[in-house]
């Protein structure tokens, strides 16, 4: 069942003790390292939320998986998460985790969707133009090629959204005919 609140507190947690110890980035790499490990593999997941395997089995086999990978500061926190029966929120608790650090940094991310690929000039010149409008400092890009918008793009940036996609648009004039505005708009 997901917690938020319990991912949000582990999380704070966690980033405060990295940042004590002077090893926020390498926690922060282990954390997006253990993010994808979770999304890539949903055996993993089950296996943490199994009830009927118990914590040392789940231990040795988190060490197997991660090896040498990780730091330090993230194998003592996984050993306690397992131990306190928290592994099961491991996935919201890196998802908090990367979240909070990107607030600590600074960085925003902006969501590009394309119908194409774009070349990486314009790429930066988007970045650029966001950072001037928005006053942002960092900018982290995620982009996603979706050929049903058409043609045209549709941008993120935190809660502002800018739709600026032709399938966009063709449902607009879509709606406008089933309201008949044209014919109201003659008369």
């Amino acid at each position: 069942m997901p917690n938020p609140r319990l991912a949000t507190r582990y999380a704070k947690s966690l980033i405060d003790l990295s940042i004590e110890k002077g090893q926020l980035e390498e926690v922060y790499a282990d954390m997006q390292w253990m993010q994808s490990v979770c999304k890539s593999n949903p055996d993993f997941v089950t296996l943490l939320k199994s009830p009927v395997i118990p914590g040392d089995k789940k231990i040795k086999v988190l060490n197997a998986v991660a090896g040498d990978k990780l730091n330090k500061i993230t194998s003592a926190f996984n050993t306690l998460l397992i131990k306190k029966g928290r592994e099961s929120n491991l996935p919201e608790i890196a998802h908090a985790f990367i979240s909070q650090y990107k607030d600590y940094k600074k960085i925003h991310t902006l969501k590009l969707t394309t119908a194409t690929a774009l070349s990486n000039e314009v790429k930066n010149a988007l970045i650029e133009v966001v950072k001037k409008a928005g006053g942002y400092e960092n900018i982290e890009l995620e982009e996603k090629v979706d050929k049903n918008i058409v043609g045209g793009f549709i941008l993120q940036v935190g809660d502002k959204l800018v739709d600026a996609s032709v399938a966009h648009n063709l449902r607009e004039i879509a709606k406008q005919f089933e309201n008949n505005d044209f014919i109201y708009k003659l008369r």
